[in-house]
């Protein structure tokens, strides 16, 4: 039942340890490369400027609180880590910095108008500015 001889390798196993070993140390190079790719594809395709009202998301979708009446509260939910967005002519956009909030810059402009640029990203119905700027206030 047992085999008292020595297990040596034979060369197809260690072929095949040592491409799936490098499969798997070169594929987050790979992913990164891909990632980068498709980084250089948005850049020329997607470039979008929004003039239009700064709103807490979560107000503005659950009861479209907006404007005036709105801004102190909205002020308060987006200092506090709420998602931001802007809303024109009938769309509106989550907005985020490069990969991380923007709330702080935004928090101050709550319920007024502004002209923000960045990369529009959208799926699955939802829109989103990406690496959003202030570019008027």
């Amino acid at each position: 039942m047992f085999n008292s001889t020595p297990n040596k390798p034979t060369v197809l196993k260690v072929a095949v340890a040592f491409a799936f070993t490098a499969a798997l140390a070169f594929s987050p190079l790979a992913l990164a490369e891909e990632h980068e790719h498709g980084k250089e594809k948005l850049d020329t395709a997607a470039s979008k400027t929004v003039t239009g009202e700064v709103v807490d998301m979560m107000c503005y979708v659950d009861h479209n609180a907006m404007g005036d009446k709105h801004a102190s509260c909205a002020a308060k939910c987006i200092k506090g880590g709420g998602p931001v967005g802007i809303t024109s002519e009938g769309k509106t956009y989550l907005v985020v910095g490069e990969h991380k909030p923007i709330n702080d810059q935004l928090a101050e402009y709550a319920g007024k108008t502004v002209t923000l640029k960045g990369k529009l990203a959208e799926r699955d119905g939802i829109s989103m500015i990406e690496n959003a700027e202030i570019v008027n206030k």
